[in-house]
């Protein structure tokens, strides 16, 4: 019997197991796998660290500030060292030397020492020194530059037959864009309200609105070369009464002014050398520079003063 039993036993000892052992269920190991994974994270560690550094440590004031600040530090213009306004720091005669140095440069041409006689150092605007040529300061300056008279020029409504006859201003002002043209007029509320200026630009207006508009008594206008020569051509427009030129050389986002932004400065010298230079001849009509120009721009167009 005992030797029955034993063989039972044993039996039951060789008898397989019903599924697999906890063992044989997990997943082989993959060593290429593993180091993937691995590989990734690592990958994802050096991404994360370069944009830390990449990010900009802030130390003292943010961009826009810095640059706002170097531009007031540079000059009213903006430009490297400053900006000189020329019709409060150079005396007339040097200022006219500007102007017809700047005339020369931009028709090719001299003018001849007949020629250079023929213009008066009388024709150019002295500012005050010190004050502000901006936007807020230039009915004041324009009050300044007309003198006694500047109510009846300025401000009188009606055409006076015989003298004052439509279209015909006694202030013009001239700029290198719309926006910076309605600007100035602005500045010049103080004289427009019997008399209103008429806008002389391309933008947002007809040639046959601004016809209508001359078709008036007009004391103050303000506009674009292009559009003030047109006019001036469509004889809608007279220079009879034109007492002031005002040059706005307000340097626009690029540095450019009214001298040297391409085609509108060839726009303004077309128009300086058709119509307004016989009445600065003839020392009817007078100029003034509102605003600063860089020091380099002044270099480019004078010799140094003796």
């Amino acid at each position: 019997m005992a030797p029955a039993q034993s063989t039972a036993a044993a039996g039951r000892k060789r008898k397989k197991p019903h599924g697999p052992s906890k063992t044989l269920a997990k997943r082989p190991f993959d060593p290429k796998s593993t180091s993937g994974k691995k590989k990734k994270k690592e990958e994802e560690k050096h991404k994360h660290t370069a944009q830390k550094e990449k990010k900009p440590r802030p130390s003292g004031p943010p961009a826009k500030k810095a640059a706002e600040a170097e531009q007031a530090a540079a000059g009213d213009d903006g430009a490297a060292g400053g900006g000189v306004l020329l019709s409060a720091a150079m005396p007339p005669a040097r200022q006219l030397e500007f102007f017809l140095r700047s005339f020369e440069r931009a028709v090719k041409m001299r003018l001849s020492p007949l020629e250079l006689d023929s213009y008066s150092e009388g024709c150019m605007v002295q500012l005050a020194e010190g004050s502000a040529q901006d936007v807020e300061s230039f009915g004041d300056h324009v009050k300044g530059a007309f003198g006694p008279s500047w109510k009846e020029d300025l401000c009188e409504g009606q055409v006076v037959e015989g003298e004052i006859g439509v279209g015909s201003p006694a202030l013009l002002v001239i700029s290198s864009a719309a926006l910076r043209s309605l600007e100035l007029l602005r500045g010049l509320k103080m004289f427009t309200k019997e008399c209103r200026p008429v806008k002389l630009f391309a933008k947002h207006l007809k040639v046959e609105e601004q016809e209508a508009m001359l078709n008036a008594r007009v004391n103050i206008a303000c506009g674009t070369p292009s559009r003030i020569k047109k006019l001036i051509d469509m004889e809608a427009l007279s220079l009879s009464r034109l007492k002031l030129v005002v040059l706005d050389m307000q340097k626009d986002a690029k540095s450019f002014n009214l001298f040297t932004l391409p085609q509108v400065s060839n726009e303004f010298w077309d128009l300086y050398k058709g119509y307004l230079d016989p009445k600065i001849r003839e020392g009817n009509t007078r100029i003034c520079f509102y605003g600063a120009v860089s020091e380099r721009d002044i270099a480019k167009a004078l010799p140094p003063a003796e």
